[in-house]
């Protein structure tokens, strides 16, 4: 499999600080697109995602919306397809070996895992660490596979994507693709890595404590309807 067959499809809201850098970064080389949708942003990030070289898109409101957005975007010749944030925590160097179990045909989804990975220090907080814990004890329980983290950077072969049939438009869009990946027997691996703090600008979840606490109790939701309303 060629790795320039990679869309890279990037999330984003206000991140006008971080998504020049972030799109610069790109491996051009190694991949066909960079993506850039732009979820409802009221600064300059379209334009300076643009201006960068990506493709931009627009999408409505949802984190979750905006991944999907981006992966029907999609090049139909991209064989595989990678999620990033935009304020630049993920560490794009990191792409080869995110994407290299895949192109070895030995899976078709890849975590990236942060837990597992070098975390620059205040990167995380002390309730995401315990969230990637918990989340992953019932993951464990309820389906079958124990995950370590609901991290946004992720690859999945397109064709197996395209049978999971997803649906969460929120910030329950990770943790969906995650569990339906089990559902559908995916060949699912882990792998270590490293995670910045952002560049700059809030965190949509993390930066506030009602978010934060919207973000969690919909997350937990999506956990029990996914794992219990099973698509065939």
């Amino acid at each position: 499999m060629s790795t320039s067959k990679i869309s890279i499809v990037i999330p984003a809201l206000n991140e006008h600080e971080s998504i020049g850098q972030v799109v610069s970064e790109m491996p051009w080389n190694l991949i066909a697109e960079c993506i850039v949708v732009d979820n409802g942003s009221t600064d300059a990030t379209a334009a300076i995602a643009a201006a960068a070289g990506a493709r931009v898109i627009q999408s409505q409101r949802g984190y979750g919306a905006a991944c999907l957005a981006g992966s029907l975007a999609a090049l139909p010749t991209s064989d595989i397809l990678v999620y990033m944030d935009g304020d630049g925590s993920d560490v794009i160097a990191g792409l080869p070996a995110l994407i290299g179990p895949i192109e070895r045909n030995e899976a078709d989804f890849v975590l990236g895992s942060r837990l597992l990975g070098t975390r620059e220090e205040g990167s995380m907080l002390g309730s995401q660490v315990f969230a990637g814990h918990l989340v992953g004890t019932l993951v464990k329980l309820t389906s079958g596979f124990r995950y370590t983290d609901m991290g946004p950077f992720r690859a999945i072969r397109r064709s197996s994507f395209d049978q999971l049939g997803m649906s969460e438009l929120t910030y329950g869009w990770n943790l969906e693709m995650q569990i339906r990946a089990v559902q559908k027997k995916l060949r699912i691996r882990e792998i270590p890595v490293d995670y910045r703090k952002r560049i700059g600008g809030i965190s949509k979840v993390s930066g506030d404590l009602r978010a934060s606490a919207k973000a969690a109790v919909r997350i937990m939701e999506v956990l029990f309807r996914v794992t219990f309303n099973r698509k065939a």
